[in-house]
């Protein structure tokens, strides 16, 4: 009898993210188990490096999504998002992964969980983390995904087939409001910030009052100890005004300090996650700020260059290029409501196989 249980995976590329794809009728039932096999899957054991499995050693690359048919009747697919914290021995599970979603449909076609028809699939995916919703269309050729193609975004190598994302149910998705705090604006450490949930709890600041000019390259703002202190104090505030009580172990908020666009976007961005700059800005994390950006009350709003209109077409900049967001608002008794956003992601089925973990961790079914 081997002493390593064998699981099986598939690797794909979410978006501008990689990570490990799971059925979860393959995985431990019981949450604490599961947990520990996910660890050992991802070299998540406190090596920054993840040596010793399919991590990258980087946040981008260090994802999990597990799969399942789903229970509800307006939805096809459950999802189930994993972040392995990089360099320390845990998981988050708190906040959504859009860019790992982008590829859940090709998993659930790839895997039998679903077998479409024609020439376009439209598949359904319930966000467990949130409990928010997303339609998923992509182009066929004899029943399967395609990953060829034209589209293009910022942060990945060359084109791919298309993966629009039509997100529905984002506003309060982990703190159960828009504005969890209450106020468009709030102060912590004497900085302006605006906290928003509209699909992933975000905390936007003014570059400028970090003595920032919105060039700077996230290499530069990594070795900044003093800048990543001051805005890790303000997380840990915010965290609780926001309703998500101790983040200091959570992966969320996330801290997004905002410029004036630099390259004819909407706004520019060098994100946080929580204490990283990330090299690009996560799907949900663009949404959150392109959303905070609309609401003259809040810290950023006047950095913002913003189209006419109810469908707001954003491009939000990045350190790697952009992102682009399309927002549908609706005006409610005089509330700016929103009711929807779009994207255009892609996604590529990188691998499959077995992945192996002490038989110690897990014995199997």
């Amino acid at each position: 009898m081997s002493n390593q249980t064998a699981i099986p995976f598939i690797q794909m590329r979410g978006g501008s993210s990689k990570g490990i794809y799971f059925h979860l009728a393959d995985l431990p039932q019981d949450k604490t188990t599961r947990d520990n096999l996910l660890k050992w899957v991802m070299g998540a054991y406190g090596d920054p490096r993840q040596i010793d499995g399919l991590g990258g050693g980087d946040p981008l690359s260090s994802k999990i999504a597990i799969v399942a048919p789903s229970q509800r009747d307006d939805s096809d697919i459950d999802y189930s998002f994993v972040q392995a914290i990089v360099g320390e021995d845990r998981l988050d599970d708190t906040p959504n992964c859009g860019n790992i979603l982008s590829g859940i449909g090709a998993f659930a076609i790839e895997t039998g969980l679903i077998k479409p028809n024609g020439d376009q699939a439209s598949i359904r995916v319930y966000m467990t983390n949130s409990g928010n919703r997303c339609l998923l269309q992509f182009p066929l050729e004899n029943g399967l995904p395609i990953y060829h193609g034209d589209a293009r975004i910022d942060g990945v190598f060359g084109a791919s087939a298309p993966v629009m994302c039509h997100y529905q149910d984002l506003e309060g998705s982990a703190c159960g409001s828009l504005f969890p705090t209450g106020k468009y604006c709030d102060e912590f450490d004497d900085v302006r910030v605006t906290c928003i949930d509209n699909g992933m709890p975000v905390v936007c600041l003014r570059g400028e009052d970090f003595g920032l000019n919105g060039d700077e390259t996230p290499d530069q703002l990594n070795n900044d100890e003093i800048l990543k202190s001051r805005l890790e104090s303000i997380r840990l505030q915010a965290g609780l005004a926001m309703g998500l009580g101790d983040v200091s172990g959570k992966a969320v908020p996330k801290m997004s300090l905002i410029s004036k666009p630099l390259a004819g976007g909407a706004v520019n961005t060098r994100t946080f996650i929580p204490k990283h700059c990330h090299k690009a800005i996560g799907v949900l994390g663009a949404v959150s700020v392109a959303s905070a950006a609309l609401f003259e009350d809040s810290a950023i709003h006047d950095l913002a260059t913003l189209p006419d209109g109810m469908m707001k077409d954003m491009t939000i900049e990045h350190p790697s290029g952009k992102f682009d967001v399309q927002l549908c608002l609706e005006n409610r008794d005089g509330r700016l409501q929103i009711e929807r956003a779009g994207l255009l992601r892609t996604t590529r089925l990188l691998a499959r196989g077995e992945v192996f973990v002490p038989i110690s961790v897990w014995g199997g079914k």
